[in-house]
């Protein structure tokens, strides 16, 4: 993978009697910091000077670039995108590769799926999870990626549903959310969290409920903390 990083502009060239020209490069001051989104190009000025002209200065405007594969300049380490890392994550849980998946997994991770009750914490028991629900399931079952967020580095919204062998599979739209560091030179996936869609879906009943617990918690704020 090669970093997306704007070459500097081509020196602009003038003809005028006799005239000097001068060019020359002056070093961007901005820093280059690692895992940044975007890097400054050097700005180009060019200098025309003339005896019977008045002096002028042409800057190129700096660039910057966003979401992109970040260069370590230290040891030139190319670090991945959070829309190509969870993209793979993706592709990994299609496949059943789990080895695939488990490089783009921070030890430290969390891992929330809101249909069980318990977060899973750490890589080892979240790859043990996703080995249990592969091995459920039929490898012609797979995630489709509806939509997915580019703009941050560090945090990528998914909504997504199941294919049944292209076909829509019932009562399977979801999405997710996936926060990420870079981590020893690697972009991984340090906390994730899964919404799907519900096999009974209460509809304006849901609101009754949400309206009856309010009112409990009004009249009663001390159960509030059994929340």
């Amino acid at each position: 993978m090669l970093s997306l990083i704007s070459p500097s502009p081509p020196l602009l060239h003038f003809t005028t009697n006799k005239a000097t020209l001068q060019s020359f490069i002056i070093p961007s001051t901005s820093s280059n910091t690692r895992g940044s989104r975007g890097r400054w190009v050097p700005r180009t000025v060019t200098r025309v000077s003339s005896s019977d002209e008045t002096k002028f200065a042409i800057a190129s405007i700096p660039t910057t670039t966003t979401n992109v594969n970040v260069v370590d300049d230290d040891e030139d380490v190319v670090v991945e995108s959070a829309e190509e890392v969870v993209r793979k994550f993706y592709d990994g849980i299609n496949g059943r590769d789990l080895a695939s998946v488990e490089d783009l997994i921070a030890s430290n991770c969390v891992y929330e799926d809101l249909i069980f009750a318990n977060p899973f914490v750490g890589r080892k028991e979240i790859l043990q999870f996703f080995k249990k629900f592969t091995d459920s399931i039929s490898i012609d079952l797979q995630f489709v990626i509806d939509d997915l967020s580019t703009e941050d580095s560090s945090a990528v919204g998914v909504t997504w549903h199941l294919d049944w062998r292209k076909r829509p599979f019932p009562f399977s739209k979801g999405c997710s959310f996936y926060r990420l560091e870079v981590v020893n030179k690697k972009r991984q996936i340090i906390y994730g969290r899964d919404v799907v869609e519900p096999a009974i879906k209460p509809g304006e009943a849901a609101l009754v409920v949400i309206r009856g617990v309010t009112w409990l918690l009004q009249q009663f704020p001390q159960l509030a903390d059994r929340l």
